[in-house]
């Protein structure tokens, strides 16, 4: 099966499917105009950037994690991706959803002293590297490098810093490794989901946190969406 044919989510613009491209197209965005290269556009040729596709939601998460006092990632996670008319089922706004998740509960535990402005610099960080399809195009899900702009804040690391960088670096190998285990077809709830359970874990490792959990008690309520097909049973967050 290849790109074209395995993709049945549906455009912004129209409702119809959308076609994943093997090599990128210059394209325009029907929002705003903008032209770039892309490997995605709906069967009539409608386009829509990563920054149009997000458009308010990511003040959304924003807003959220910065007045949320939850120590419990997951729950934090679980609030925001239950916005279903504002979240999309798919895209890297659930990276967003991760990062500002994690950091919040980080914050919130109070072993580390987490700024307003360093809750927001792991959002726009997580914004400048989270880019939609690129889970499949690169291998690298948007959620890796939010779960490494938390650590990287924490930790103040830097490309000129050493063992601060290759902490971050190997938090986001473990996070990349966790959400390869979950592809087929991919599915960014789950890929939260997961992320953050191995966040929870790395906190504690790598920063001595402890954070709270609420995995076993996750349902999914997305099956429905999933343009791709929900994995189900392969899928532990799938409660039949």
């Amino acid at each position: 099966m290849n790109l074209e044919q395995a993709n049945t989510e549906n455009c912004q613009v129209c409702g119809s499917h959308l076609d994943y491209f093997s090599n990128g197209k210059e394209l325009l965005c029907n929002h705003c105009g903008k032209k770039e290269t892309a490997n995605i556009c709906c069967a009539r040729g409608h386009y829509v950037c990563d920054d149009c596709h997000g458009k308010d939601c990511f003040e959304i998460v924003r807003d959220y994690v910065l007045k949320t006092r939850s120590t419990n990632p997951l729950e934090i996670a679980e609030t925001l991706m239950g916005c279903k008319d504002k979240v999309p089922m798919l895209g890297c706004e659930n990276a967003w959803i991760s990062a500002g998740a994690l950091i919040a509960a980080i914050r919130n535990e109070g072993t580390y002293k987490v700024t307003d402005d360093q809750v927001v610099e792991v959002l726009n960080r997580t914004k400048r590297q989270a880019i939609g399809g690129y889970c499949g195009l690169t291998g690298v899900c948007g959620i890796a490098p939010a779960m490494g702009a938390c650590f990287s804040v924490i930790l103040n690391a830097a490309c000129p810093k050493d063992r601060e960088t290759a902490k971050t670096m190997l938090v986001v190998a473990k996070i990349v490794g966790v959400i390869a285990n979950e592809t087929g077809p991919c599915c960014c709830k789950n890929f939260v989901r997961k992320s953050l359970v191995e966040a929870i874990d790395l906190t504690k490792k790598v920063l001595d946190i402890s954070l709270a959990s609420n995995q076993q008690q996750i349902t999914c309520t997305d099956i429905e969406r999933h343009p791709h097909g929900c994995r189900k049973e392969k899928c532990s967050y799938f409660k039949g």
